[in-house]
């Protein structure tokens, strides 16, 4: 198989969407620094939210009246703090506060990643592991350095629940630190899997209806109908699985930081 051949089939694929393309290539060494398709469309999701902020907030705040644009500010804003106090307990409001920005601004990128990658010809920016891998593991050291400055040394006791025979202290401690430690992974796992499968998803069967239609043929061209319906279809669900993850992901976070303050006493 040439290269010619390698181009076509990966070109046909329904994974070309996730792509990473290289716009601006920069090399030093054996380190490579492009500028790609996904850089581009961080910094766009990022411009966006901060212009949609800007506009809501500009002149010394928003009006009394709030226009569509205000609402929406308002219930993101309302929606992330409430879900900071009902999943974060045994806190003070000041100190919640110290997280509430983290956690406003996580699942306000998570969001607009999430709806941008519904545009046709976008880029979903989530549905590659490497980025939510790293969003997670960042998060993940970020609510282990929280737990250890609210109860220090104690914060190991996390990973040895109160009241276990000794016996088999050393076995749960493992399993704990296991299960801990793989919150790294999962929160990354679950948002790439469910993104990139929804698209794949929805590409494959797009592609079929495509394909059918552009047949020179009438059976063809009334059976288009069926996927194309499916592909319809699934848009609604699909949407509704961009705005979950980042609602899932970002109420792991409320409870992981709940595990790291309060330890046992959540569960």
């Amino acid at each position: 198989m040439d290269n010619f051949e390698e181009a076509k089939i990966i070109l046909n694929s329904p994974l070309e969407q996730f792509a990473i393309l290289p716009w601006i290539p920069m090399k030093l060494g054996n380190l490579y620094f492009s500028f790609t398709n996904s850089s581009f469309f961080m910094l766009l999701t990022l411009s966006l939210v901060l212009l949609f902020v800007h506009f809501v907030t500009k002149k010394g705040g928003g009006k009394l009246v709030p226009n569509a644009w205000q609402s929406l500010v308002e219930l993101i804003y309302d929606f992330v703090l409430n879900l900071v106090n009902e999943q974060i307990g045994g806190l003070s409001g000041n100190v919640k506060q110290k997280f509430f920005p983290c956690i406003l601004v996580t699942f306000t990128f998570l969001l607009f990643c999430n709806l941008q990658g519904m545009i046709p010809y976008s880029f979903t920016v989530s549905s590659h592991f490497l980025i939510t891998l790293g969003l997670s593991f960042s998060l993940f050291i970020g609510i282990t350095i929280v737990g250890f400055q609210s109860n220090g040394l104690h914060f190991l006791s996390f990973f040895l629940p109160s009241g276990v025979p000794l016996p088999l202290a050393p076995f749960l401690v493992l399993l704990e630190l296991i299960s801990y430690c793989f919150r790294a992974l999962s929160s990354g796992i679950r948002l790439f899997a469910n993104m990139m499968a929804g698209h794949s998803s929805v590409k494959i069967l797009s592609g079929f209806a495509w394909t059918m239609l552009c047949m020179n043929n009438l059976f063809y061209f009334i059976g288009d109908s069926g996927p194309l319906f499916i592909v319809l279809a699934l848009t609604g669900p699909e949407l509704g699985v961009a705005i979950s993850q980042a609602y899932v992901s970002t109420i792991s976070i409320c409870i992981y930081l709940n595990d790291a303050t309060n330890l046992h006493q959540s569960s």
